[in-house]
């Protein structure tokens, strides 16, 4: 991982932790309270009206921006992630942690912690909780139920912890295969990143907690995040990254929203008015709230009037500056820059929000996680998320009563410990528990009644044991080989190549047994030089604190992998759209750092298909233990005015002999003359089917829905438009085998 080079230690460590970055109960009405916002039989509005007008214009300053120190509800519990409440107005310390692969660092470290408040930032000894498959992982499920999973839990912890915003789903796109946070968001593609998105939102916040969409809009790299200027055409804006954000707006009704660090078409995103006010408000209909993301802001006046209602953490301490402290507003004030009806505003928003979900009607009080069905869960998504790559003769699943010896060989950030997110930041959760590789092969093992016995050779960082390795290859009926990449918040990876040479490992390793089957552990795709040397591959991301027990049971056939890839596997290295450095990371324009994307609409699969560049794997792709066929592809109607939805059925079988789920993948080709890559998905269902079963599957395409898909944004009228043409519907098992096709015409 290479070094930061633009922060200070003590600025990296702060910058690395902070960026985070339906209805909750409201609590029994009660008719004891003082106060009439208190009256649970009111709406979020009036409730938020009559709060504001009992505040002092002092009061309403204290609650623009964090407040950190001890929670006075749990004064055991220090933190840098709250806004301390009132308790003479019965407002709320409202408390906030980083979420989205789990409940991350949040707001409860020991008050005796040393270098206090920066250090309550990243401490390791944050609360726990589950640590969750990565959000690549959910996405990589294709299943809506499974990020409905995801967000259950982390709202039900976050509950649990006393904690009401989780900074989270993260809903950027992976543009660039080396961002180090691609792991955190749902891939390359805007409808499945919104799919995915909206389901974990609603989930959350079906437990009274407020989810945060984040980071709006464009944080697709590490580098210079705090200063990079990117400049992004309207069009390639509204079409690509705004699309999950606007879906988590109009479908998921998501209570607030993130800032991101970095600036667009030359405005910084916290003071970006056009984003923040026209597009997310006016062409939106967002009523949430804009949180920044930690440090974020960068003025006082010009943020608030562009749309920023809440900065965070509040803390002002040489270099970092707090930007809406009692002083800087009060100047601001005075000086006529801004006005109280501006701080009413953006403390209204977040209030109806908090009144919406029940955060004022509820004590804040923590209860227990249930770690072990916590953890069930965690396991159950990571196990519909990994994806088969790749198996020849049908290696996996190994039998575990045919053989007598499991070799598990790998270096130790992979092979000796449970892969979450790494090394601070937001992705940092503290699991509950841990369970290793070799812990959940031995547990596999003999729940499946196996007396083979399994053993791990950790090779060392430069490999110089591998000959070690190689033995153990050597003397095991079969082979399991962990690899992967490790990435995290603050950095972009410098490659997708395996690090400290593992491809040596493999191609050793697979060369002395060729029964080894490699299972993967990444932030994103990776190249496999030594993909033909191996009969059998496995990727599972980042699988968190159930690791071994979910490799373990998909190796021996417990379960099924369904999985499908959210991103596009490259076969060589700069097999992708963004790679002149203009793209990234970037040149100095006027002294900025400056990215220009302008590889337009073309990234992911949509740039293969364009250029004609052949994968490694597709997106979409992925195999199972059984076999399936698509068949008796139905359009309908056939020809539409473009206003109504168009429903696309397909018959799904499985033709094999074990239980397993297949995901029909919807695309759609525009007409000729549009500017638009070949084709884009519009829709996807996962579906279980026992051995020999058929179902018919439907999917709707709604040109009416916030993910516009057969929508091109026009710039000048700054409208969505749905042109008059043919239309091409294409169904496959993935973005490169899409077997079923239909035309469909569109005119007015």
């Amino acid at each position: 991982m290479k070094k930061r080079t633009l922060l200070s230690a003590a600025m990296t460590a702060i910058f690395a932790a902070g960026c985070g970055g339906g209805h909750g109960d409201s609590g029994t009405p009660s008719s004891t309270n003082a106060h009439a916002w208190m009256n649970t039989s009111l709406e979020p509005t009036q409730r938020t009206a009559l709060l504001l007008a009992a505040m002092t214009p002092d009061q309403k300053i204290s609650q623009l921006t964090g407040t950190p120190g001890v929670v006075p509800e749990i004064p055991s519990c220090y933190g840098a992630r709250h806004i301390t409440g009132i308790p003479a107005l019965q407002i709320p310390t409202l408390r906030v942690t980083n979420g989205p692969v789990g409940v991350g660092q949040n707001d409860c470290v020991s008050p005796d912690l040393p270098g206090l408040p920066l250090a309550s930032l990243s401490s390791p000894a944050s609360a726990k909780a589950t640590a969750l498959p990565s959000g690549m992982a959910v996405a990589a499920s294709f299943d809506t139920a499974v990020a409905g999973q995801f967000g259950d839990v982390i709202g039900r912890e976050s509950r649990n912890l006393a904690l009401h915003v989780l900074e989270g789903p993260g809903m950027n796109l992976a543009r660039n295969p080396t961002l180090g946070r691609n792991f955190e968001y749902f891939g390359e593609d805007p409808i499945l990143s919104g799919t995915m998105g909206v389901a974990e939102i609603k989930a959350i916040q079906s437990h009274g907690v407020i989810a945060m969409a984040k980071h709006l809009v464009a944080n697709e790299q590490e580098t210079n995040r705090m200063t990079i200027n990117e400049n992004i055409d309207d069009k390639t804006l509204h079409e690509l990254y705004m699309v999950p954000f606007e879906m988590a707006v109009k479908d998921g009704g998501v209570a607030s929203v993130m800032c991101s660090y970095n600036s667009v078409n030359g405005y910084s995103m916290c003071e970006n008015k056009h984003i923040l006010t026209d597009v997310l408000r006016g062409q939106w209909g967002f009523t949430g709230y804009v949180q920044s993301d930690f440090f974020a802001a960068h003025s006082t006046a010009n943020t608030m009037l562009a749309g920023l209602d809440n900065e965070m953490p509040g803390i002002d301490v040489a270099p970092l500056t707090a930007w809406w402290t009692p002083a800087k507003i009060n100047a601001a004030l005075t000086a006529g820059q801004i006005r109280q009806s501006d701080i009413d505003t953006a403390l209204g928003r977040r209030y109806t929000q908090m009144f919406r979900l029940g955060i004022f009607d509820r004590p804040v009080t923590q209860t227990a996680i249930d770690q072990a069905g916590d953890g069930a869960i965690a396991r159950a998504i990571g196990e519909q998320s990994a994806v088969l790559l790749k198996n020849a003769n049908n290696l996996l699943p190994f039998d575990a009563k045919s053989i007598r010896s499991v070799a598990l060989i790998g270096q130790a950030a992979y092979a000796s410990k449970a892969v979450s997110g790494c090394c601070g930041g937001s992705s940092d959760v503290i699991p509950l528990y841990t369970v290793t590789p070799l812990e959940g092969v031995q547990s596999t093992l003999k729940q499946l009644g196996s007396s083979a016995t399994a053993n791990l050779t950790v090779v060392a960082d430069d490999n110089s044991n591998l000959a070690a390795a190689v033995a153990a290859a050597k003397q095991a009926d079969v082979v399991i080989v962990l690899a992967g990449t490790i990435a995290e918040e603050g950095a972009d990876r410098t490659s997708i190549g395996l690090s400290n040479n593992q491809d040596a490992i493999v191609t050793a390793v697979a060369a002395a047994n060729p029964r080894t089957a490699v299972v993967m552990k990444d932030n994103a795709s990776a190249l496999m030089p030594w993909i033909d040397q191996v009969p059998a591959v496995l990727e599972t991301w980042f699988p968190g604190q159930e690791d071994g027990n979910i490799m373990a049971g998909l190796v021996f056939g417990v379960v099924n992998p369904s999985g499908k890839l959210p991103v596009t596997f490259p076969k060589n290295a700069g097999d992708w759209p963004a790679k002149t450095p203009a793209q990234y990371p970037g040149v100095t324009v006027n002294g900025v750092p400056t990215v220009t994307y302008s590889e337009g609409l073309q990234i992911g699969y949509r740039w293969y298909d364009a250029q004609n560049v052949k994968p490694l794997f597709a997106f979409g792709h992925g195999l199972s233990y059984t076999s399936f066929a698509l068949s008796s592809l139905r359009v309908s109607p056939l020809a539409s005015d473009g206003t109504k939805p168009i429903t696309v059925q397909v018959d799904v079988q499985n033709n094999g002999r074990v239980a397993g789920a297949e995901v029909p993948q919807v695309y759609l080709s525009l007409p000729a003359g549009l500017g638009q890559p070949p084709k884009r998905l519009v829709g996807f269902q996962k579906v279980q089917l026992a051995p020999g079963e058929k179902k018919t599957v439907q999917i709707t395409i709604d040109p009416n829905a916030a993910s516009h898909a057969l929508g091109t944004w026009d710039t000048a009228s700054q409208q969505w438009k749905t042109a008059s043409g043919q239309y091409q519907v294409q169904v496959g098992d993935a973005s490169d085998n899409l077997t079923l096709s239909s035309s469909l015409s569109i005119g007015n």
